[in-house]
């Protein structure tokens, strides 16, 4: 027995305590955080902004998919308007190249490119919906009114939908960069990363104004 003392007194036996008492000391670390929810906060608020950004992207597709047919409905009314027509449709089909998967929103290059791609697009669409102003007949048009409509119902869905992604990522970026967030982050989740949000544009604190 005081063989055994011994050891557990030398230099092996004190590593052997410490090593033990680590383990244990993290073992309640865990289980307390987890009781109290903190080791889930971190993927509950990624989940949550990714599914945020789903729906910015669900928005801006819906977009996309109007703009054909507007551009078709304007062209029979307002050929001359080609250069317009164009803009609109090249700056479309370029926000539509743009490849965007689940890097994209911690890829400060990729999400620029993304939000550069349909800022394009937002200001080709504007100079559109300009030139109707000189065509009564078009604004006339139940087509035309229809898509009007239905592009007006897009942007304001947008704008909340950039609303909702821009305080979901806040939540995220706040909890893995502050403590505990930022611990919890590095022990349990260490490819969790902050993610990009959308940088002010003029007027971007309000939809564009599409009325007639």
């Amino acid at each position: 027995m005081r063989s055994g003392a011994a050891i557990a007194e030398g230099p092996a036996g004190r590593v052997w305590f410490g090593r033990a008492r680590a383990v244990v000391a993290a073992v309640l670390l865990a289980t307390s955080l987890s009781a109290c929810g903190a080791i889930n906060r971190v993927p509950t608020l990624e989940e949550q902004a990714k599914s945020a950004w789903s729906e910015v992207q669900n928005q801006y597709q819906r977009r996309a998919d109007l703009i054909p047919n507007l551009v078709e409905t304007v062209k029979g009314y307002a050929q001359q308007e080609k250069d317009v027509l164009v803009g609109v449709t090249e700056a479309r089909a370029k926000a539509s190249s743009v490849k965007v998967d689940a890097s994209t929103v911690s890829d400060p290059q990729k999400f620029k490119e993304f939000q550069d791609a349909q800022n394009q697009l937002s200001g080709a669409l504007g100079r559109l919906l300009v030139t109707v102003e000189r065509y009564p007949d078009l604004k006339s048009n139940q087509n035309f009114l229809a898509l009007q409509s239905q592009l007006e119902g897009t942007e304001n869905r947008i704008a909340v939908a950039r609303r909702d992604y821009i305080g979901a990522v806040q939540a995220y970026n706040t909890e893995v960069r502050t403590i505990p967030g930022r611990w919890i982050a590095a022990w349990f989740y260490p490819e969790a990363k902050p993610m990009e949000t959308f940088t002010a544009t003029p007027n971007s604190e309000r939809p564009p104004n599409v009325k007639f």
